[in-house]
């Protein structure tokens, strides 16, 4: 059986996919692989993120996804989101907040 949450990064995968972001663990990411990469669970100081968007090397965003119980009060966690845009992350020295964030409800 699969769980929500498994469904739910599946759908995210497809669609980031289907945009042209290489869909990357973060015990595996390889920044060459192409222009856009998304990397699921990337450690921040608040926690790890869903994704954390990177184009060229340099994180643009966060994408949280959120179950689809919750997702009529979505406006609720966006202080989460906003969290992890303004954490630090992993491996970067001095990154800024990020400028694109994402909520996704569980489909």
């Amino acid at each position: 059986m699969i769980l929500p949450e498994q469904k739910a990064r599946l759908l995210i995968d497809d669609m980031l996919a289907a945009s042209g972001w290489v869909i990357q663990d973060k015990g595996s990411m390889n920044f060459s692989a192409g222009t856009g990469i998304a990397v699921c669970e990337y450690d921040t100081d608040r926690g790890p993120a869903d994704y954390i968007l990177f184009i060229d090397k340099i994180p643009v965003g966060v994408i949280e996804a959120k179950k689809q119980d919750e997702a009529q009060n979505i406006t609720v966690h966006e202080e989460q989101s906003h969290d992890y845009a303004n954490s630090k992350l992993r491996w970067f020295k001095d990154n800024q907040p990020l400028p694109f964030v994402y909520k996704a409800p569980a489909l």
